[in-house]
């Protein structure tokens, strides 16, 4: 609910690995940040350890919990690098599987525990529409693409198009249309995402 400096380590004496601000870039909606463990209180302080967005893929650092409000989500997401699917879990039971057009070789979709930074409506006719689901990971091969950080994404084939089942991305996965728009319905910020090679 407030901007954070995210530390190495739990409390206020640790180094500042990233500054964390309270909304998101593209949209302003909140910034949420999956918890992988239980709060530790130092100095009278509860701190609790988070997955961070950027780089280096995988970052994850120490917030205060004062200033942020707990929510659960029930959903997951699955991206299956070899299969070229994303399967789409809620409490635990898979209930969609879509076949996806996935990173090509010298632009490979990196493989790790992410999560969706944000869902952006896209602008009738901009390429990826008609939505993204913004993640934390970045591209392991771009530093950069098109103005913005090589930020990898999960959204449609507008513009773009990719045969579903392919290998052609810039390391984006793109879905059908029908299949962004189920999940851009249902899928917030702080949704889990793993990406593996499946």
């Amino acid at each position: 609910m407030t901007s954070q400096a995210a530390r190495s380590a739990p409390g206020s004496r640790s180094h500042v690995v990233e500054a964390v601000p309270d909304r998101r870039p593209i949209t302003g909606e909140r910034t949420a940040l999956p918890v992988i463990g239980a709060p530790v209180l130092v100095r009278g302080s509860h701190w609790l350890h988070v997955m961070l967005p950027g780089r280096p893929n995988g970052s994850t650092g120490w917030i205060e919990q004062a200033g942020t409000h707990e929510r659960l989500t029930p959903w997951r997401i699955t991206v299956e690098l070899l299969p070229r699917r994303v399967r789409v879990y809620r409490s635990g039971h898979l209930l969609k599987s879509y076949r996806a057009v996935v990173g090509k070789p010298t632009t490979p979709t990196p493989t790790g525990r992410f999560f969706v930074e944000e869902t952006v409506l896209m602008a009738p006719g901009e390429d990826g529409g008609p939505f993204a689901l913004a993640l934390s990971a970045r591209s392991d091969v771009l530093q950069e693409f098109e103005g913005g950080p090589g930020q990898i994404g999960i959204h449609g084939r507008d513009g773009l198009g990719g045969t579903l089942g392919s290998a052609e991305s810039h390391g984006c996965v793109r879905l059908a249309s029908d299949s962004i728009d189920w999940l851009a319905a249902r899928i917030g910020p702080g949704t889990p995402v793993t990406i593996e090679q499946g």
